[in-house]
């Protein structure tokens, strides 16, 4: 169960289904965890924290991997960014399993929050 204003996973970029299938394999193999298959996204627990691989083409790809936060009420946590510094890079949006929104820091770290 997520915690409020917790880190709750780490996602990981692939740029088509290709780059998805190697990293999966490449986890797999390198450390042995299992993943549960969500088409072009996958995650996995075994990790340590919930840790995700996301390939769905077209969507807002990083660079780097991505640290999303959970949050009960998804408007506030986006108000409170916003008033505490930070910006908002995409607004609230629905995904499977819920909504999130993209944020920088005022260090330039680029960051989610979801909530169901």
């Amino acid at each position: 169960m997520p915690t409020h204003n917790r880190i709750d996973l780490i996602e990981f970029p692939a740029a088509d289904p290709d780059a998805l299938a190697r990293a999966r394999s490449f986890y797999e193999q390198a450390f042995g965890w299992t993943f549960t298959d969500y088409g072009a996204y996958v995650d996995t627990t075994d990790s340590g924290t919930a840790a995700g691989i996301n390939g769905v083409p077209g969507d807002t790809q990083q660079k780097m991997p991505l640290t999303v936060i959970y949050a009960d009420d998804l408007e506030t946590a986006r108000d409170a960014v916003s008033a505490s510094g930070g910006t908002v890079l995409h607004d609230i949006y629905p995904f499977p399993g819920g909504r999130r929104f993209h944020f920088t820091d005022p260090a330039g770290n680029e960051l989610a929050v979801w909530s169901e």
